[in-house]
């Protein structure tokens, strides 16, 4: 790991320095630092995916002051564990470009925390309460919307004509054994762009949000009972809340897994519905408009389609995007989502009387 220490004297300056590999990361890589006894996170940002680095700081270091200013109007304590903290380089620069291109960036270590991968009803209340009360500290910031890092990232509209055009070309040659998935996707595609017309007739808000709200970028304290903070904020930008809340059900709330080949494992879990809508009603309801709460239900769906579309653009484009296990996993992601799709659908009326039962309790 000696390489790596340039780098980190490129942010802070010791004399006893060790690096080591921190966790296994899908997008970044991530190393935990020793610097003369304190500890940080290194990471080398993806500049692939996130082509803006200076704007995608600027996003970070704008949400976490806000979020620490709230934290001190509080009179909370132990501020330190509460939000993330980027460290800036020499320069003055939020990150630190070395001399192959590659990105940088480092942040205080959060101490005594852990995460979940695994999700449970009381956890998955804990994990709504979180990213409620992070989008309503972020509800009033100032200085205009964030940088969009990813480009139409939850744009229905945008993803469908990115699908079209895959349908359209056939590149691998898979359309006729997919055919009459796409003809399911096509039956619901009028729907699913509902919160694009809401935004345009200027009915529906556009927020900060996570964009990646699993329950693995919470970080709760070593004993998993006390939420510390929201995690992975690289994909913070404006977007529907909605879309968060369906992010979590689409991957908390399923029975099964996003690849299973199992369809009968895969449902939504109900009981996982209702908690997380209760928590995170009880930090977010205040700050929000009552066709935000109407909607929040066809998020659920809403994001659970748009992964069947993701899934199944990139099988019949030759599997360029999503790393993939075998020729047909993302078939088989597709199948599994559209899979889960169904279950909500067949549940909406008791997911719609959930919300609606809950926004008007304490």
């Amino acid at each position: 790991m000696e390489k790596y220490k340039k780098i980190v004297e490129s942010f802070v300056t010791g004399n006893d320095i060790h690096v080591a590999p921190l966790g296994a990361g899908h997008i970044n890589d991530s190393y935990k630092v020793s610097v003369d006894g304190k500890e940080f996170v290194l990471q080398k940002i993806n500049h692939a995916i996130f082509k803006n680095v200076p704007e995608l700081q600027n996003n970070i270091l704008r949400v976490t002051s806000h979020i620490r200013a709230k934290l001190q109007e509080k009179g909370v304590k132990d501020i330190e564990r509460r939000v993330l903290n980027l460290i800036p380089a020499k320069d003055g620069k939020y990150y630190y470009q070395d001399a192959g291109g590659n990105y940088w960036r480092l942040m205080d270590f959060i101490t005594d925390s852990k995460s979940f991968d695994s999700i449970s009803p009381e956890l998955a209340e804990k994990t709504g309460e979180a990213f409620g009360e992070f989008q309503s500290m972020l509800s009033d910031m100032p200085g205009g919307p964030l940088y969009e890092t990813i480009p139409n990232f939850h744009n229905m509209e945008s993803r469908l004509e990115t699908f079209r055009e895959s349908v359209k070309k056939n590149l691998a040659g898979r359309l006729p054994e997919v055919q009459d998935l796409v003809d399911e996707i096509e039956k619901r595609s009028e729907e699913m762009c509902l919160p694009e017309k809401l935004h345009r007739e200027g009915k529906l808000p556009k927020r900060t949000n996570h964009c990646d709200t699993k329950v693995n970028n919470v970080l709760f304290d070593s004993c998993g009972k006390e939420v510390l903070c929201v995690v992975d904020l690289d994909t913070v930008m404006p977007g529907y809340v909605l879309s968060d809340f369906g992010d979590f059900m689409r991957t908390g709330a399923n029975t099964g897994k996003e690849d299973d080949t199992d369809l009968n494992k895969v449902s939504i879990n109900i009981p996982v519905f209702e908690a997380y809508t209760k928590g995170y009603l009880r930090t977010a309801k205040e700050f929000l408009t009552e066709i935000e709460i109407e909607n929040l239900a066809l998020g659920a769906k809403l994001l659970t389609y748009m992964q069947t579309v993701r899934f199944l653009t990139d099988y019949l484009d030759g599997d360029i995007y999503y790393k993939i296990k075998s020729p047909k996993h993302n078939l088989e992601r597709s199948l599994a989502q559209f899979k889960l799709l169904q279950s909500m659908e067949e549940n909406y009326p008791k997911m719609q009387e959930t919300v609606n039962k809950l926004k008007n309790s304490k």
